[in-house]
This record gives C-alpha cells, sequence and structure tokens, in this order.
C-alpha cells in the first residue's frame, strides 16, 4: 500500500521552477513536499522559500533550504499545502496544526496555490471537520460566544497535557462544529468582522490546484 500523502507532497514540486519563491506549508501531508524540495536544492535546484509555520522552518533548516523573510517577499511565485477539507469548489477548511493564520498570509501574496491531500479530505460540503477560529487572548470567552451565536458550538483547543494549545502568533485556537457550512464565503467575511477574532481556517477562493491520491496511488489533479 502507498502513502498517498506522500504521492502528493512529491508529485506537487513538480510544477516547481527554477529561480522561484516558495510557499512551503505545514502540516504531515505538507512535511513530504518540504523534504522533497530539500533534495532537489541538494540536486541543484535554485529557489528561496518561505515557510508558513515555525515546525516547517526547522525542517527547511534541517534539510538546508533556503530561507526568506515574507516582510522581503512581495510575491510568493508557488505554494504548496494541504488541507483538512475540501469541497468541489476548491474551498477549504484549514488549521487543524493551527497555521492557518499564517498559511493564509502566505496564500494572499502567492501566484499559483496548490493544495495536496489524500482522498478522505475531499468532501460535497465543508463543515464536518472543526473550524479553527484564531482568538486574541483578550476577553476570549467575549468573543468565544459571538462565535457560538453564529450556529455552532466549539471547544478551546487543548494540547495533550491538557493546557491550551497556543498559536505561533500567541493566540488561542477556538474548534467550531458547524457541521455543514452552506455559505463558506459569507461564513469566513462574518466571522472575521467579529471583535477578537483573527482568522479562520476557511480559505474561500483561493486554491487554484488540488492533488489528491488514494491509498493505490491513483492521483487526481483538478
Amino acid at each position: 500500500m502507498t502513502n498517498p500523502k506522500q504521492i502528493v507532497g512529491e508529485k506537487a514540486t513538480e510544477f516547481i521552477e527554477n529561480g522561484m519563491t516558495v510557499g512551503l506549508g505545514t502540516g504531515s501531508t505538507a512535511y513530504f513536499t518540504t523534504r522533497k524540495v530539500g533534495q532537489l536544492i541538494q540536486n541543484g535546484l535554485n529557489i528561496r522559500c518561505v515557510p508558513t509555520s515555525k515546525s516547517t522552518e526547522q525542517l527547511a533548516y534541517k534539510w538546508n533550504i533556503p530561507l526568506v523573510p515574507i516582510s522581503e517577499v512581495e510575491k510568493i511565485d508557488i505554494t504548496i499545502d494541504g488541507a483538512d477539507e475540501v469541497d468541489p469548489d476548491k474551498n477549504l477548511i484549514k488549521g487543524g496544526g493551527g497555521a492557518h493564520l499564517r498559511e493564509k498570509i502566505v496564500a494572499s501574496i502567492t501566484g499559483y496555490y496548490i493544495i495536496i491531500v489524500d482522498n478522505s479530505k475531499l468532501v460535497h460540503h465543508l463543515g464536518k471537520f472543526k473550524l479553527p477560529v484564531e482568538i486574541t487572548p483578550f476577553a476570549r470567552e467575549v468573543t468565544r460566544r459571538q462565535v457560538n451565536q453564529l450556529g455552532c458550538t466549539s471547544d478551546w483547543r487543548k494540547k495533550e497535557d491538557g493546557s491550551d494549545f497556543i498559536s505561533d502568533n500567541d493566540n488561542f485556537i477556538l474548534d467550531c462544529s458547524f457541521e455543514l457550512i452552506k455559505d463558506p464565503r459569507a461564513l469566513n467575511l462574518t466571522l472575521n468582522q467579529i471583535p477578537g477574532v483573527v482568522e479562520n481556517g476557511l480559505f474561500v477562493g483561493m486554491a487554484d490546484k488540488i492533488i489528491s491520491s488514494d491509498s493505490e496511488g491513483n492521483l487526481k489533479i483538478y
């Protein structure tokens, strides 16, 4: 049995060309992309990269991938990242790893945004996966109550030891169960208008290409 995450993670690197600025995603699928990028650089590929999280930054250092601060970048040529859900319109839920704020910032200045997933992440409607909402520490329960009024139940994300999960940006993550998100674009805008919400995990109209695979290695690219 093949590893679909490795298949799509490595397949996506075929879109990378010499001289590009490349966004490196976060998570168990993007891991394989980052590892492959390191191998390609060893073999002579000349690119510079922008990581979407501290964990990806550490992997890049491990594999001698040249990094550039996002503050020095006006545009990223291509970004390769995973997702927790993908609908038929290429809308996404991201943030299972808590990096969706940085991932969305990187995506917003990316010319070509590739999403890599195994087939289990392809859904007819977003919402079964809990939607991550990043919230500032100040009056976080006030913000949570306003989020819940949109029709969800929610829980603060915790680490394995029971303590609060803190994002790379020193914020809390509220995992919200909507079950069915009928209008991702409207919900994205409504959430981000709530004071205290920094960003949410809905990526609407941002993905250019989806690469998915099943456990037999059958690729679907659209």
